[in-house]
């Protein structure tokens, strides 16, 4: 059975039949698949490096990729093939995944490289990292294929591979359906523009809270951060605005009140003389940072016995490959030789290519722990979906071990830190590509795609996405800077804290661990530590743009009077709108990244367009232009008409 979630989920694999039957051969790995893929992994990759960079949160590509799929591939080209749209999703989210995996690390390297007076890291070398580590990824993956998605097939469920299939199952309402998206992705870029590059209203907006020295509450009204909330609900939105009320209305103002006449460190003059900003910048991002460090450890620690599980049932999975090739077209993977040589190949790359700063025992690391969370991650997203995964806690697990290996061969100082980052960047990018390759396969399995295709993809996607990335990680860091108010870059600058913590030792500990033991007592009281942590790192004003996302997905899901189909098809296409908001405001984030550093005689492009000295709407204009764009929000998401009520 395919058609339903019952047989979708329970079905075992002698039961199961695809969509497309493997006798079938209909139009798959085309040209016109490969360039939306490929564009789609741009726009979605892009979109997403700059929300992660942002908010520290990224959101699933594969079904915004499958809809506009459909959208184009259906509706504009009058094509309709099912597979042909899967493999524009595959590609499409290569494209995200391979951005999420980068941005935890990569922009550690700009950082320290501006600390010391070097400049930027070159975009080949991003590009490099980046690309072994999602080629990696996929190619550790491939010989699971048959073991998790084929054989458990029933016993894991893959969530999000199971809903895009859904999705693309229902492929008969995909034009109506991606032009929800493609309305998003308009009127955010239009908003964004408007806002961010012409500067009539500002997109951040905060006041002091009277009485309350030092207090402070802000908001940044951002169509990302609508859609940020909307997506992930009112929980998790919820415990992210907590912790950015524990750090601003009540860590700020007692970091004010205790400290007086005193200069703490980092902090170089007396807390008297800070303001809100300060006291975050210099005490708050480390309280935060030790809190997400604490809180990616404590999801790991969590993960333990399920992981250890995984990789055991994995290691005897591998021991019991059947390395002959199948006649079916839906059971043929890339050849084994294939995957092999191509690994050892990338191995050595990481070795011997200069724009790579690791030795050989770097290289060696890469590929015992890329391995295993390759392993773990495949099977532990079937379980508790990609968005559940503890990449950020492979990654710190993964650093803490390296930086400390490396010391200990006497590669220390600049070289060290950087050898250390990169080999932790390609370790996060192996574990999120092959958790979402995963995912992608699973879809496949059940549409009855072939999957040798589905590599091809996830390794075009990867190669498209290398590429970009670090294109748009050098815009933004030149625009704005890694770690700036801006450009927060939570991930990437924890990533950093423990990599000087274990080579230098000179960081405010006392700061992070007060972080963590925040961060344990959450835990006890049941809260989940990572988005609480991410709110008390970040400024508030990103919590609470988020926090009134959550509060309007809670408001659809607790509607009366409306059918629970009805209910469902609305907050999906809520969904859909706000997928389109992120990546909207995603591009044009980029797009006046690039106007930033292009020089118009004396100022720059970004100045030349900026109307604020003449037109300025102030913070009443940045309210109404937010409640203008929660309505249509609204209006995309309760305009969905029962089509049942129509025809009965």
């Amino acid at each position: 059975m395919y058609g339903s979630k019952g047989g979708i989920f329970m079905d075992n694999q002698n039961n199961f039949k695809p969509f497309i039957p493997a006798n079938k051969i209909v139009p798959e790995f085309t040209v016109t698949s490969i360039v939306l893929g490929g564009l789609l992994a741009v726009i979605f990759g892009a979109a997403n490096a700059y929300l992660g960079l942002r908010v520290g949160m990224t959101v699933s590509a594969s079904i915004p990729a499958a809809v506009i799929s459909m959208g184009v591939l259906r509706v504009i080209l009058k094509r309709d093939s099912i597979l042909e749209n899967n493999i524009v999703q595959t590609i499409g989210s290569a494209g995200e995944s391979l951005a999420a995996g980068a941005i935890f690390t990569l922009p550690a390297m700009f950082i320290w490289m501006k600390d010391w007076g070097l400049g930027s890291p070159s975009l080949i070398k991003i590009a490099i990292i980046a690309l072994c580590g999602g080629i990696l990824g996929v190619l550790f993956m491939i010989p699971l294929r048959k073991a998790l998605i084929v054989k458990e097939h029933g016993v894991l469920p893959y969530p999000e591979g199971t809903a895009c299939a859904e999705v693309l199952l229902a492929g008969e309402e995909g034009g109506s359906k991606a032009s929800i998206v493609f309305a998003g992705l308009g009127i955010a870029g239009l908003y964004k523009f408007i806002g961010d590059g012409l500067k009539l209203f500002p997109t951040e907006i905060e006041w002091e809270i009277p009485g309350y020295h030092n207090g402070a509450f802000g908001i940044d009204v951002l169509p990302a951060l609508l859609g940020v909330g909307y997506i992930c609900g009112f929980k998790i939105s919820g415990y992210m605005f907590a912790g950015a009320i524990v750090g601003w209305i009540a860590l700020i103002p007692l970091i004010s009140l205790f400290g007086a006449n005193m200069t703490l460190y980092p902090a170089t003059v007396p807390i008297t003389e800070l303001g809100f900003w300060d006291i975050w910048d210099n005490y708050i991002r480390y309280i935060g940072a030790g809190a997400v460090a604490c809180g990616g450890i404590i999801s790991l620690i969590k993960s333990l016995p399920l992981i250890i599980d995984t990789f055991r049932k994995a290691m005897k999975d591998y021991s019991n490959l059947d390395k002959s090739e199948s006649s079916l077209r839906t059971d043929q993977d890339m050849s084994m030789k294939v995957v092999l040589f191509g690994s050892l190949l990338v191995v050595i790359a990481i070795w011997l290519v200069p724009s790579i700063p690791v030795n050989l025992v770097g290289a060696l690391l890469v590929a015992v722990f890329g391995f295993f969370f390759a392993t773990v991650s495949s099977r532990l997203v079937g379980i508790v979906g990609s968005s559940n995964n503890p990449v950020s806690g492979m990654a710190i697990a993964t650093l803490l071990i390296s930086t400390i290996v490396l010391k200990s061969t006497g590669l220390v100082g600049q070289d060290g830190m950087m050898g250390a980052i990169a080999i932790g960047s390609v370790i996060c990018i192996i574990a999120a590509i092959a958790g979402d390759a995963s995912q992608d396969l699973k879809t496949g399995y059940i549409v009855g795609a072939t999957p040798k295709k589905q590599q091809y993809g996830e390794l075009i996607g990867v190669l498209i996405s290398a590429i970009t990335i670090g294109a748009v990680l050098y815009l933004l860091n030149a625009a704005w800077g890694f770690g700036s108010k801006e450009i927060p870059a939570p991930q990437a600058t924890l990533m950093k804290l423990v990599v000087e913590g274990v080579m230098e030792g000179n960081l405010p500990w006392t700061l992070i661990f007060a972080g963590a033991g925040i961060a344990v007592a959450v835990e006890i009281i049941g809260i989940p530590v990572l988005p609480f942590a991410v709110g008390l790192y970040l400024p508030i004003h990103l919590s609470a743009g988020v926090m009134v996302g959550g509060i309007i997905r809670l408001f659809f899901e607790k509607r009366k009077k409306v059918s629970e189909d009805d209910r469902k098809e609305q907050i999906d296409r809520g969904i859909l709108y706000t997928s389109g908001l992120i990546a909207g405001e995603g591009l044009i984030g980029v797009l006046l990244a690039i106007f930033a550093i292009i020089n118009v005689g004396e100022s720059t492009l970004a100045d030349t367009i900026n109307l604020s000295t003449s037109v300025n709407l102030g913070q009443i204009g940045s309210i109404i232009a937010f409640i203008i764009l929660i309505i249509t929000l609204f209006k995309f998401t309760i305009s969905y008409k029962d089509k049942r009520s129509k025809t009965s």
